[in-house]
C-alpha cells in the first residue's frame, strides 16, 4: 500500500502545488488508515469497503480525535481512493458515501453588522497604531484574507489605484481580490501618516508594520484584534478568523453567488465555502422565528 501512497502525495506536490505542511497532514492521516488497513488484513486495494472507513474513523474517535481531526483524516482518505480510482489502481471509491462528522459543520463565529461597525470604530482616531489597526481591519473585512496572509501583504502587493489587491495563498496560489473604497482609503491614510514615520530607515517590504519598523506577526495581530473587540464592548470570543467569516456571511446575505465568494476567499473546492450557506439559512429561520407572527 505504501507505493499508492507515494505515488498520491507526488501527485498532490506536482500537481496540486500543495506546501509542505499538508503533505505531511496527508502522509500522517494516510500512514494511520493504511496501518488500520494492514491490521484488517486489507492488503488487496479491491477488498476495501466503506465499512472498513467506518471502523478506522471509530478508532479515531475512540483514541480521542476531535470531530475536525477526524473530517481532516475522512477527506484525506476520500481524496487517496479517488486518485486510485481515476489512475485506475482499484475500481471504486469505497469513501464516497461517508460524511464527515456532524459537529464539524458548526457555524463558524460571524460578528453582526454593528458589531463589525463597533470593531471598526474602536481604531478611529488620530493615533498612529490606530490609524494602522482601522487599515488593517479595514483591509481583512473587505477582502476576507486570512491572517497569515495580511500580515504577509508586501508594498507591491497592493494596486491602491486600481483597488486590487495580490495575495498569495494556500498551495502558494496567487489571486487577485478587490479592495473596496473604504479599505482603500484607510490603507492609504496608514501608507501616507504612520507607515512612513515607523518605517524610519525606509527599507521594509511589508505593508503592515510594526513600530519598529518590521513584520508583524499573526499572533500580535490576534492581539490586536483582542484588544479592539474589548473596547468595543464585543463579549463573544472573537479572532482574525473570525472577520473572514464575516466578509463570506455578509456578501452572501446581501446576493454575492457561492462560486464569486469561493474565489475571493481562495477555497480551492466550492465544498469549503459551502459552510457559509449554512449561516445564511441559520439566519433566516432566526429572523423567520424573531418576526413572523406564527414564528
Amino acid at each position: 500500500m505504501n507505493e499508492y501512497l507515494d505515488l498520491f502525495l507526488n501527485y498532490l506536490q506536482v500537481e496540486k502545488g500543495l506546501t509542505k505542511n499538508t503533505l505531511e497532514a496527508y502522509s500522517r492521516d494516510l500512514s494511520v488508515y493504511l496501518d488500520f488497513l494492514a491490521g484488517q488484513g486489507r492488503l488487496d486495494l479491491d477488498h476495501i469497503t466503506a465499512m472498513d472507513v467506518i471502523e478506522h474513523l471509530a478508532g479515531l474517535k475512540e483514541r480521542g480525535l476531535s470531530p475536525r481531526s477526524r473530517a481532516r483524516a475522512l477527506s484525506a482518505v476520500k481524496m487517496f481512493h479517488r486518485f486510485l480510482m481515476v489512475e485506475n489502481h482499484c475500481p471504486n471509491n469505497p469513501a464516497v458515501i461517508i460524511e464527515a462528522p456532524r459537529s464539524l459543520n458548526r457555524l463558524p463565529d460571524v460578528l453582526s453588522g454593528r458589531e463589525v461597525e463597533l470593531l471598526l470604530d474602536s481604531a478611529r482616531s488620530a493615533d498612529l497604531n490606530d490609524v494602522r489597526d482601522l487599515a488593517m481591519l479595514e483591509v481583512l473585512y473587505a477582502t476576507g484574507l486570512r491572517v497569515s496572509e495580511l500580515v504577509a501583504l508586501k508594498l507591491r502587493d497592493v494596486n491602491l489605484d486600481a483597488g486590487y489587491l495580490l495575495t498569495m495563498g494556500k498551495g502558494e496560489k496567487e489571486r487577485l481580490v478587490p479592495l473596496g473604497e473604504t479599505a482603500r482609503l484607510a490603507t492609504a491614510e496608514y501608507l501616507r501618516s504612520a507607515r512612513v514615520k515607523a518605517d524610519r530607515k525606509g527599507d521594509c517590504e511589508i505593508l503592515f508594520i510594526s513600530r519598529l519598523g518590521d513584520g508583524m506577526t499573526r499572533q500580535a495581530f490576534w492581539n490586536i484584534i483582542k484588544k479592539r473587540a474589548a473596547a468595543a464592548g464585543i463579549r463573544k470570543s472573537i479572532s482574525p478568523h473570525s472577520l473572514r467569516h464575516s466578509f463570506a456571511t455578509h456578501l452572501l446575505e446581501n446576493g454575492a453567488d457561492l462560486r464569486s465568494v469561493q474565489i475571493m476567499l481562495g477555497h480551492a473546492d466550492l465544498s469549503s465555502t459551502q459552510i457559509y450557506t449554512h449561516v445564511t439559512r441559520e439566519r433566516l429561520k432566526q429572523l423567520h422565528q424573531d418576526i413572523h407572527p406564527r414564528g
